[in-house]
């Protein structure tokens, strides 16, 4: 799928038109989330919100949905300025943070260049020389290399499936898709990083104009 083109009279972020901004990353595990979310939360001034840390119990046990939700609304009502939220969970509740963004930001970049980084980040985890994705959910392994469980398998039957289910949102509220803009606010960045980081100087310099307007 192509990016279609969009209008530079486009911010890079909309917002809410009042200065807050609720943005929803969304894309497979391993495509650079959380590495953007906290870079794009630090240029916001606002909360980056893991929900991998909501969903994960020590020991790899799962939050009960009603557990997840309750964590996720008071992460998301903590800072009236926006919030800054990364992951899916759809199921668990994580539509939460979808349906009350006023962005939505798809990472989409090919399997050959994210497949080597959640590798190495997980080999890194397992030789304890960098933070698990929850407290208490240390990598093992076994359940690395051999287990269904494996963060790299799911990261490998996932994509496309993560994929599909962007790509029907993207159809449906993807910014440049169609003539209608109402509810367009899904923005999707596949490729090598390229456009990523164009699009994060993009908000950089958003932010540092709304500063001297203010």
């Amino acid at each position: 799928m192509e990016i279609p083109s969009i209008s530079n009279e486009l911010p890079p972020l909309l917002g809410d038109g009042h200065g807050r901004y609720r943005v929803h990353l969304v894309g497979n595990s391993g495509s650079g989330k959380s590495t953007t979310g906290v870079v794009l939360a630090a240029l916001l001034g606002v909360p980056y919100i893991s929900m991998d840390t909501f969903m994960w119990e020590p020991g790899w046990g799962q939050a009960p949905p009603e557990v997840f939700r309750e964590r996720l609304r008071a992460a998301l009502d903590q800072d009236e300025r926006g919030w800054v939220a990364d992951g899916n969970y759809d199921r668990h509740g994580g539509l939460l943070a979808f349906e009350e963004s006023t962005d939505v930001i798809w990472l989409d970049p090919p399997l050959l260049l994210y497949f080597p980084r959640i590798f190495l980040r997980t080999i890194l985890r397992l030789l304890r020389l960098r933070p698990p994705c929850s407290p208490g959910c240390e990598e093992r392994f076994m359940e690395v290399f051999f287990q269904m469980e494996s963060i790299l398998w799911w990261c490998l039957t996932n994509h496309w499936k993560n994929r599909a289910v962007n790509r029907a949102r993207f159809e449906k509220i993807g910014v440049g898709v169609g003539t209608d803009t109402m509810g367009r606010r899904m923005r999707r960045f596949g490729g090598w990083g390229g456009a990523l980081k164009r699009w994060l100087r993009d908000v950089e310099v958003m932010v540092r104009g709304n500063a001297k307007s203010d």
